[in-house]
């Protein structure tokens, strides 16, 4: 099987590589070059050529070719655009789940079909896809054997077709025994540490990019209780609901409540974030067909960790199926620090079901 590597230079698509070299198969890595170094190069170091120089030494080591795809054009057009939409709009973005569907297995998906020749794509994602490599005509995505790295959260937005075409090497395993793997390979980034922010930024602070797309607007902070003006704010988009620090004021503590983008307003309360178990939902995507009826033991995670919570959805419409859907989410056990804009993920058991984006936040 001719199969495409996407590495990152880190330790999971590493051992991902060496797991199939290992097993015989056909493999050619590729590094997609995302960074915004042009753009971003005065505002600190964008260590793509690191992540590069470790890339090289695995398929060096391997003796796999790897070649370098640049996707930053897309990216900006995409993600990027995707993360300044959102928080001018007063939302929180989650812009992995875009990278991973619109440029990972999108873009790059698009320039193999255009050169041909790769049965399937792999990555060091943490996920699992049940006799993926037979082809299966309705792919299924399950959690990871390691519930703490599973990454299933992040690829909730894939479709089956895309799935169809993706291994995950490393999944059934717990990132202790990746690491094992690559210390007895000796791969080059067995001690590096896993990598943390948005990918395109590298060490650049995101407060910093955000300001340098969307610059500075002061605006007044509010008390949501009863409107008094207690502070300022400069620019909305530095805040998050559920936030408490970094915003300056004295006599709390305070936390962002919610916002008001169309009059540059932050609304902050007194004390501590309050938990909320009801949230209204939109721009469904199911994996494969919608589930009908749902199932009765439904999960859900609300960010990327290993936390499932008992859930039920109620639809306006009282169908399950279509990206048109709106639904109100009900978890059994209440969450202070969600925002509109997030994603909800959907699980029945081990399997990933699909997505779908919060809008907004009740009691």
């Amino acid at each position: 099987m001719r199969i495409a590597v996407l590495l990152s230079g880190g330790v999971d698509s590493a051992v991902a590589l060496a797991r199939l070299v290992e097993a015989g198969h056909e493999t050619r890595a590729f590094y997609l070059k995302v960074w915004l170094e042009d753009d971003l190069e005065y505002l600190g170091e964008c260590p793509w050529e690191e992540d590069l120089r470790f890339a090289r030494a695995v398929c060096d080591r391997l003796g796999v070719a790897l070649e370098v795809v640049p996707l930053q054009q897309e990216y900006r057009e995409t993600v990027v655009a995707y993360l300044l939409r959102e928080l001018e709009a007063g939302a929180t973005p989650s812009p992995d789940l875009l990278c991973n569907s619109r440029i990972k297995f999108g873009a790059f998906f698009d320039r193999l079909d255009r050169a041909g020749a790769f049965d399937r794509v792999a990555t060091g994602h943490y996920a699992v896809l049940p006799g993926a490599v037979g082809a299966p005509e309705r792919p299924e995505l399950h959690r990871a054997a390691d519930p703490v790295k599973d990454q299933t959260y992040f690829l909730s937005r894939l479709s089956p077709a895309q799935l169809a075409r993706s291994l995950f090497p490393v999944g059934g395993l717990r990132k202790t025994e990746v690491r094992r793997l690559a210390d007895r390979l000796e791969l080059a980034p067995r001690r590096r540490p896993d990598s943390q922010g948005i990918c395109f930024l590298g060490k650049v602070r995101y407060r910093d990019f955000v300001r340098s797309r969307l610059g500075d607007r002061p605006g007044a902070v509010v008390l949501e209780e009863s409107g008094e003006e207690i502070g300022t704010h400069r620019g909305h988009w530095f805040f998050t609901v559920g936030q408490r620090r970094g915003l300056g004021l004295s006599g709390g503590p305070f936390y962002v409540s919610g916002k008001e983008p169309a009059k540059n307003r932050l609304l902050v309360r007194r004390g501590s974030p309050r938990p909320a178990s009801r949230f209204r939902l939109g721009g469904f995507h199911w994996i494969g067909e919608a589930p009908q009826p749902l199932p009765e033991n439904l999960t859900v995670k609300v960010r990327h960790g290993p936390d499932l919570v008992p859930a039920a959805l109620r639809f306006d419409d009282r169908a399950a199926g279509g990206e048109a859907e709106t639904a109100d989410l009900l978890l059994t056990r209440p969450d202070d620090g969600v925002a509109p804009g997030q994603f909800a993920v959907f699980y029945d058991g081990s399997r990933c079901l699909g997505s779908a984006r919060i809008t907004s936040r009740g009691a």
